[in-house]
């Protein structure tokens, strides 16, 4: 198969781009059925895509390019355990920890459902037990914080979906988490607790994550400086985890130490044993509810046309605005509060998964990847960067999220709170005139200042209320248009190679600045000064 840049469709795209790049404005006056025309409902969202900078010809043209990039083929390789992860020779299937019990999908003849299903029948019960007080302490004392020690995917999905579902949680179990090795991590986390009182989770499949067992053995010492029995470990820690060996070694039961599988990455974990925290937090039902919204999002996925696919269309228009109209940011603005952590965990799912610059045959790109994705809730963001959004010089295409009913009893701020969320995307896509802005009685001098370009393309997310089921049909959707850009791009999604080098460089200079022999340093001239120079810092 030829390049990307050199197949015919991409190069259609490309002469469509230049031939029709019309504004929105005129897009919108040119079809009064726009705003209707161009939308989709799917697993409980609904998505307004009209306020794009596409037509008819750019969705035929690239719905093309995910058919002849074979975008199914690949989908369906996934679901049949195939191991689409290329370097590590892996089967990729976060979509078999939300199956139903009655599924059937298998990794080299053998089906993993019954497998899944045994995980978290096993953390249920575990769940079960610390929420009603059954589980206790090492002093007898009700366990009434959690605390997970983890890092990245280990991390970032459990922050996530505990801040998204406080609403959901019982209030009397205090979740926190740790991730950095920054010491000052752990001491906030733990300063007023009480160790006789407190779980620890920790989440890692190695048993050997340098910052995560860093943590952990802080967390031991701190144990075991109130409590002083060695004994007391397997009463205060539980393990996510493959490792046996390393779990029992650190002085956990290994009945609590819950698993998962090779085939699963750790930025698409949240819905597996990593999420134990989320499950001890909202509880099982809402866990499976969570998991329910997952798995309905991937049968809108696998089973419904390329042209009605919500993922699909979104991870195109992805395409379309990073690869032709040359943005190089993705903003995710939710407005609501409770998400104020889901632009960071889709940074990690979104940008360590296509932040890639060779195909799948070790060929170096000639196109870009990965935008940069970030943002903030809604309508703080308004008062921070949104400026810049509005009348800077970089185009940044927008997902706006949102829902109809409010968490809070609030209802009226709500609906402020969703008239800003309308009234932004409107600004962004249709801007203001030299001429509206003269009509209001501005200055001429003032008039440059006040011009809003407009054209900025945005997609809008809405739904009836955010609870577990539409946080997970949420993100199954990002995971899916993240697994179509990639398909087209020609990448591997699921490697991280990325990461290795600098954990690897860390553990050498670790041991060199426990040294010290200042002339025992083979690093470039400026990591040399500064290991030297933190070394002399330290010892005063």
């Amino acid at each position: 198969m030829p390049k990307l840049t050199e197949r015919p469709v991409w190069r259609s795209l490309a002469a469509h781009w230049r031939a029709r790049d019309a504004h929105l404005r005129s897009l919108f006056a040119g079809d009064a059925r726009r705003g209707e025309k161009y939308t989709l409902d799917a697993a409980g969202w609904h998505l307004d895509y009209s306020k794009q900078r596409i037509d008819d010809e750019t969705l035929r043209l690239l719905l093309q390019l995910a058919d002849e990039s074979g975008v199914v083929a690949r989908r369906d390789a996934m679901w049949r355990g195939e191991k689409i992860n290329n370097t590590e020779k892996r089967a990729v299937l976060h979509v078999a920890l939300r199956a139903a019990r009655e599924q059937k999908i298998d990794v080299d003849g053998n089906d993993v459902v019954p497998g899944v299903h045994a995980v978290l029948d096993r953390m249920a019960a575990f769940a079960a037990r610390v929420r009603v007080g059954d589980w206790k302490g090492h002093t007898g004392k009700r366990i009434r914080n959690i605390v997970n020690i983890g890092i990245g995917g280990s991390d970032l999905g459990p922050v996530m979906a505990h801040e998204a579902l406080r609403a959901f949680a019982q209030r009397d179990l205090q979740c926190r988490f740790v991730s950095n090795v920054d010491g000052a991590d752990f001491h906030e986390a733990t300063h007023d607790l009480k160790p006789e009182e407190t779980l620890f989770i920790v989440a890692s499949k190695t048993f050997t994550t340098q910052e995560t067992m860093a943590n952990a053995h802080a967390a031991r010492r701190w144990l075991l400086d109130t409590l002083k029995d060695d004994a007391s470990v397997g009463k205060h820690f539980v393990a996510v985890s493959t490792n046996a060996e390393k779990v029992a070694e650190f002085g956990i039961d290994t009945a609590n130490m819950f698993g998962f599988w090779d085939w699963v990455g750790g930025r698409y974990s949240m819905d597996s044993a990593i999420g134990l925290s989320t499950m001890l937090a909202i509880g099982p039902d809402h866990f499976r509810a969570m998991l329910d919204g997952f798995h309905a999002m991937d049968e809108h996925f696998h089973t419904t046309p390329l042209a009605q696919n919500m993922p699909v269309l979104m991870a195109l228009i992805g395409i379309w605005n990073t690869n032709f109209l040359g943005a190089t940011t993705q903003a995710v603005l939710p407005y609501a509060n409770p998400l104020k952590r889901f632009p960071a965990y889709l940074q990690q799912l979104v940008m360590e998964s296509n932040g890639k610059s060779v195909t799948l045959d070790g060929s170096r790109v000639d196109h870009d990847t990965s935008a940069v994705w970030w943002g903030e809730p809604g309508t703080n963001g308004q008062h921070s960067f949104y400026q810049l959004i509005h009348q800077g010089t970089r185009l940044i295409p927008c997902d706006f999220i949102g829902f109809v009913a409010p968490l809070s009893p609030l209802h009226e701020q709500h609906d402020l709170l969703m008239a800003n969320l309308f009234a932004q995307s409107e600004a962004l896509a249709f801007g203001k005139t030299a001429e509206q802005v003269r009509a209001e009685g501005t200055p001429e001098e003032l008039v440059p200042h006040r011009v809003f370009a407009g054209n900025r393309p945005s997609n809008t997310l809405l739904a009836q209320e955010l609870t577990p089921h539409s946080l997970g049909a949420l993100i199954a959707l990002y995971e899916h248009i993240t697994f179509v850009q990639g398909a087209i791009w020609g990448i591997d999604s699921f490697d991280q190679w990325g990461v290795e080098l600098g954990k690897q460089l860390a553990q050498n200079i670790a041991r060199e600045i426990a040294a010290t022999d200042n002339n025992d340093l083979t690093h470039d001239s400026s990591t040399n000064a500064l290991i030297r120079r933190y070394r002399a810092g330290r010892g005063e």
